[in-house]
């Protein structure tokens, strides 16, 4: 069971309660909620916001393919799982990104929950510019969608 969506700051905020109603189930033993929030401190620069930018129907895309993927490489055929991302400008301390995930053991749910986060990280086209206090910003280094061969 898998529910994502990109999410527009300007018309909605991310929403624990949201990820909670999708993935609770008498199922399930375990659940974990992880969520990524805006920091203050960046690379010694101090940070007010930052705009999230994506390709909305690739980042839906991998996200599909990473649960896909779980299957065959964690096994793990009971789940539920919850991702959205927010796209657009976010203050100190918002969430901009909810992974939910439940399985029938912790183990599961942990080593699921981290396998997501990580390979979203690396494949997802999402990309954020931080704005700082001395009235800058700057587009972020990302992962390439393609790897090079050293």
């Amino acid at each position: 069971m898998l529910h994502t969506k990109i999410v527009d700051s300007k018309n909605k905020k991310l929403s624990i309660n949201d990820a909670e109603r999708f993935i609770s189930s008498v199922e399930f033993g375990a659940s974990i909620f992880f969520t990524g929030t805006v920091r203050n401190l960046n690379n010694n620069k101090s940070v007010i916001g930052i705009t999230y930018d994506s390709h909305d129907e690739l980042v839906l895309k991998s996200f599909e393919e990473i649960y896909k993927e779980a299957d065959e490489k964690l096994n793990i055929q009971d789940k539920a799982v919850f991702i959205e991302h927010a796209k657009g400008y976010l203050n100190l301390g918002e969430m901009s990104i909810i992974i939910a995930v439940a399985c029938k053991h912790r183990d599961q749910a942990y080593v699921l929950s981290r396998y997501i986060i990580e390979e979203i990280k690396k494949r997802s086209p999402i990309w954020k510019k931080e704005h700082y206090t001395n009235d800058q910003s700057d587009w972020l280094k990302g992962n390439p969608i393609v790897h090079e061969k050293i």
